[in-house]
Order: C-alpha cells, then sequence, then structure tokens
C-alpha cells in the first residue's frame, strides 16, 4: 500500500496510476518478469556454451538466441485465431504460465543431465511461443483499465521496466554465474513469471465499459485489414521497422568501435551501454510527464535526434565525445516506445488492441536481428566508427523522408476536400 505521503511525492502525472489499485498491484510482477528476461540474456547465451559439442559453440549460440526471441514472431501470426479473443489479462497470464513451465524444465533437465542442445532450443522456442502476445497485452490492459489521458504515462512506465531490466538484469545475472550455474538463473526466470501469472489471477478480470457502437469484428485477417485502412498505423509501423532496423548494427560495431578504435577493454564496452541505459531511462521517466504531445512530429524528431546523437563516433576526438553522445542518444530514444504504443491506443479498437500491438511486435522483432546480420559485414569492410556513423546518418535520411511523405500525404487529402464536387441543396 502507497502512503499518501508518498504518493504526493511522485510526479504529478504518475500519482493516478499508483492510486489505480489493480495496475499498482500488477506493476511489480511485470517489473519482476522483466529482470527474469534481462538475467536470462546472459544465462541463455552462457548456458549454450557449457552444453555446446566442440565445434558447435558459435552456431549452438546463435540458434538458443534465436529460439528465445524469433518463435514469438510466429506465435504473434499463426496463434491470432485462439488468442485474438481473449481478455489482456489472460493472455498475460496465458504467456507468464508458459514461461514459467518451459523455461523452469531448462534447470530440471540440467540437473538430472538431460539437457542436450536439441532438447535446449525447444524449451527455449516453447517458452516464447506467445511472447509478443504476452508483451503487448500489458499495453492494452493499460489501455483497457485507465483513462485516455493516463496512458502515456502508463505506456512510460511499462517502458521503463524494460529498459531498467537491459541495465541491471545482464549485469546481476553476471553477479550470479560466479556462484551459480546459468541453467538456475534461467530457473529464477521462470519464478518470475510464476509469480506474475499468481498475481495476475489475484486481481481478477476488470471490468471494461461496453462500447457505445457495434463490436469491432475480429474475424482472421482484420488487424491486417485494420492497418491497411490506417495509413497512419501503417506508417509508424514502417518507420519504427526502419528505426530499428538501422539500430541493429550498432550491437556488431559497438564492441569492435570499443576494442580497435578505442583499444579498450570490456569495462569501456559497458560503460557505453550503462551510459545508453540510464539515458533511456531518464528520458521515458520524462515523457510520462508530459500532455498532449503531437505524437508524430515529436517520434520523427526522437528518430533524427538519434540519428544526430550518433556522429560524434565519426570524430576522431577523445571518447568522452562518442560517450556523451550515446548516452544523450540513449535519452533520446528513450520515450519513443511509449509514444508509439500511444498513438496505436488512440487509433485501434479496444477489441483488437492487443491483436495489433501483437502484429507490431511480430513485425518489429524482425528489424534488429536483420540489422544486426548485415551489421557484420558492413563493419568488416568499412570499419565499425563507419558504420556507427552511418546508422546516424541513416536514421536522419528516415525521419526526413517520413516527413516529406506526411507533407504529400496532407497536401493530397486538402486538394481531395477542397475539389469535391458539392451537390445543388435545390436538387
Amino acid at each position: 500500500m502507497i502512503s499518501a505521503r508518498l504518493l504526493r511525492r511522485l510526479p504529478r502525472g504518475y500519482r493516478p496510476l499508483f492510486a489505480h489499485r489493480p495496475f499498482r498491484r500488477l506493476l511489480p510482477a511485470l517489473a519482476v518478469s522483466d529482470l527474469g528476461d534481462g538475467m536470462s540474456v546472459v544465462a541463455v547465451a552462457w548456458l549454450a556454451v557449457q552444453i555446446s559439442p566442440p565445434g558447435a559453440r558459435g552456431p549452438l549460440i546463435g540458434a538458443a538466441v534465436a529460439a528465445y526471441i524469433l518463435p514469438g514472431a510466429i506465435g504473434a501470426l499463426l496463434l491470432g485465431r485462439w488468442l485474438r479473443s481473449l481478455p489482456a489479462q489472460q493472455l498475460i497470464r496465458a504467456n507468464a504460465w508458459t514461461r514459467a513451465l518451459f523455461l523452469g524444465c531448462i534447470p530440471l533437465a540440467w540437473a538430472l543431465g538431460m539437457l542436450h542442445p536439441a532438447l535446449y532450443l525447444t524449451l527455449l522456442a516453447g517458452s516464447s511461443l506467445l511472447h509478443a502476445w504476452g508483451g503487448s497485452a500489458k499495453y492494452a490492459l493499460a489501455a483497457q483499465a485507465l483513462p485516455a489521458e493516463h496512458h502515456l504515462a502508463a505506456n512510460a512506465l511499462l517502458s521503463t521496466s524494460t529498459c531498467v531490466s537491459t541495465i541491471v538484469g545482464p549485469a546481476l545475472a553476471g553477479f550470479l554465474a560466479a556462484a551459480i550455474a546459468p541453467a538456475w538463473i534461467i530457473g529464477l526466470d521462470a519464478l518470475s513469471f510464476a509469480a506474475l501469472a499468481l498475481q495476475s489471477a489475484r486481481l481478477g478480470e476488470p471490468g471494461t465499459p461496453a462500447p457505445a457502437g457495434p463490436a469491432p469484428d475480429t474475424r482472421p485477417g482484420e488487424g491486417l485489414r485494420l492497418l491497411r485502412a490506417r495509413p497512419e498505423l501503417l506508417g509508424l509501423l514502417a518507420v519504427t521497422w526502419l528505426f530499428n532496423l538501422f539500430y541493429g548494427p550498432v550491437e556488431v560495431a559497438l564492441p569492435l568501435f570499443v576494442a580497435q578504435d578505442l583499444h579498450a577493454g570490456a569495462g569501456a564496452l559497458g560503460l557505453y551501454w550503462a551510459a545508453f541505459g540510464i539515458g533511456a531511462v531518464t528520458g521515458t521517466l520524462a515523457v510520462g510527464t508530459l500532455r498532449n504531445l503531437p505524437l508524430w512530429p515529436v517520434l520523427l524528431c526522437i528518430i533524427a535526434g538519434h540519428g544526430l546523437a550518433m556522429l560524434p563516433f565519426g570524430l576522431h576526438a577523445p571518447a568522452v565525445f562518442s560517450l556523451g553522445g550515446f548516452a544523450l542518444a540513449g535519452v533520446i530514444y528513450g520515450p519513443y516506445s511509449a509514444l508509439a504504443f500511444k498513438l496505436f491506443q488512440e487509433h485501434t479498437p479496444a477489441a483488437l488492441l492487443t491483436t495489433i500491438l501483437a502484429l507490431r511486435a511480430s513485425v518489429l522483432l524482425t528489424a534488429a536481428p536483420v540489422g544486426a546480420a548485415l551489421g557484420g559485414p558492413l563493419t568488416t569492410a568499412l570499419g565499425a566508427r563507419q558504420v556507427l556513423t552511418g546508422t546516424g546518418i541513416a536514421m536522419i535520411l528516415v525521419a526526413a523522408c517520413a516527413v516529406a511523405l506526411r507533407i504529400r500525404s496532407t497536401k493530397r487529402h486538402r486538394i481531395r476536400t477542397h475539389t469535391r464536387p458539392v451537390s445543388d441543396p435545390r436538387s
């Protein structure tokens, strides 16, 4: 229970969220499961190292990381027939139990000496099958349970939880790996999702107001039809995919930049990522206190601003310049997800929101891996410094092209509006 004094100390934009009992009680469980996933980012790869046969370490690590992520995109596309009609809270619970059961089998099989690579990949793939649905459902639940004026703040808190988990989770997993096997760290992730499932069940199903008009059609393929009918959402999905695509090479080029250009070690690399993560958390929390933002202009400014913040990597200057630029890139990038989810929440019927967000997640899951795959040969051919700078230029160009397309679309709409024939009232 949050005291009235502590509630008054919170920023004004966040106070209504913690006054809302179901959201306040579910948020810690969501944060714990995010932290568990952050730990598993390290543990999944490290366990693959331990169980891989001689000469197959690299391929198994890649397959394990892919199995932990990509089946979520497949599940978002193939399971809609059975899942699209479920309430958001049930989807959160279904994903949590799926994660808990499949991930929980990994330490059990490891302890029994049965964790062979094929079984390991199968369990990882099974654990991620509903992950896009569960991740999307928490934003749909926020839109369902809270008034529209509080959606951005709720999105910011949920996105902050994800950002914090990417900073604290790997560090905590590295600390625990000195004392326990990585299989047990994955077991802790399983327990975090079991706690989320139990907490979600304790809250009961939230009541939802009846829609003012007829219920939206939820036939198969309706999510795709809705996206095609709403260029606003389809354009945002395309722009976000490109944004994530050009971010992908950063994960490949940054370690090489630190090692080859700065001649530094893992500590310096960790400092870069910590600066980015802290910046992202700061930016995300800050946007949650704001209201009535023009969403499209701000989103495009974020993409362009992130690109500009990457340009210091091209300077042959002390590392403090590129480190500061990367921290600023984190501050600028942080609010993007919260604002993008807000735009989807505003333009999607409540009955289709989880389906649309799961479809969005399935599309975006492909962007960063494709970018990372391209980053390898690009870094080899051009150099890490050039690739990092090039990603920034590409982001600026994406924002500029999006602005030009929106201006052109607006002009066409105005022309159609002004040239539409007006019927004669006397006829």
